[in-house]
């Protein structure tokens, strides 16, 4: 299969904003974020005015637009970092990368630091291995080859459909998990990459996530106004269910991935994380 080159012009970066300042923040994603189209949308609930440094190319979304296109629904929850969907939906670009306002850049063993956006940019233009076949390295990688017996009828590899990265200093947990072992860290970069198949179970994150819109469109829907702690497990498995039935349909992949932020505990208690 041949990896088609993405265009920046094809890329929204969509921020969930719930601090009023974000000068630091984009500042030090600078080096990643100047040559995209960003989509900030700030968590309605915020009440301070937003600082935002100039030298970016973005638009802003406020509460005021959020219920001029929502209108009075209640079914759809867009406060707190639930806020990042509305700017999935407001995009209009074929790739959306999803980064909240607590995520900084991270460095691998080396001391270099990781460019998630152009690692999740090349996983959707790459493409993906269709089985669980000897996954703990990416064959499509630059030095890379097939292990010895790959079948040669699988070597096309296809499309990704989604690519979810994770992060260092917060534990990977649900929110109440993590709520409960704030001590835990994740602390060591690891420079793997899994493949994820259709029709496999798999919960993903918005704090450090891509997709392809065309292929996985409104499966993020965001939450719904489900009663409290029971929100978070059932839209995770809803999510799960709708990724699962738009990417099987086309027989795309996930690629859970080594694309990894450094992410700052400083989300306030009411802010659940997802």
């Amino acid at each position: 299969m041949s990896q088609p080159a993405i265009k920046d012009s094809d890329v929204d970066i969509v921020i969930g904003v719930v601090h009023p300042d974000i000068t630091s923040f984009l500042n030090e994603w600078k080096p990643m974020f100047s040559r995209y189209h960003i989509i900030i949308v700030k968590d309605p609930d915020l009440k301070e005015e937003l600082t935002i440094p100039e030298g970016f190319d973005l638009d802003v979304y406020t509460k005021t637009d959020i219920d001029r296109v929502a209108g009075g629904s209640s079914a759809i929850l867009f406060s707190g970092y639930s806020c990042r969907y509305f700017g999935y939906l407001m995009s209009r670009k074929k790739y959306i990368v999803s980064i909240d306002d607590d995520c900084l850049p991270a460095k691998d063993n080396n001391g270099f630091l990781v460019d998630a956006v152009a690692q999740h940019i090349f996983n959707l233009s790459a493409p993906a291995t269709p089985f669980f076949f000897n996954t703990l390295y990416d064959p499509y990688r630059k030095g890379a080859d097939f292990v010895r017996g790959y079948p040669f009828s699988l070597r096309s590899g296809v499309n990704c459909a989604l690519s979810c990265g994770l992060w260092l200093n917060l534990a990977d947990y649900d929110a109440p998990t993590q709520a409960l072992k704030p001590e835990l860290r994740n602390s060591r970069y690891v420079d793997a990459v899994l493949t994820v198949p259709a029709r496999t179970m798999m919960p993903v994150s918005g704090i450090n996530m891509a997709f392809d819109r065309e292929i996985v469109g409104m499966a993020f829907a965001g939450y719904l106004r489900l009663h409290q702690i029971l929100s978070t497990a059932l839209t995770m498995n809803s999510w799960v269910y709708r990724l699962i039935q738009c990417c099987g349909h086309s027989w795309n992949t996930i690629a859970e991935t080594r694309k990894i932020t450094w992410e700052e505990a400083i989300q306030g208690p009411n802010k659940r994380r997802k």
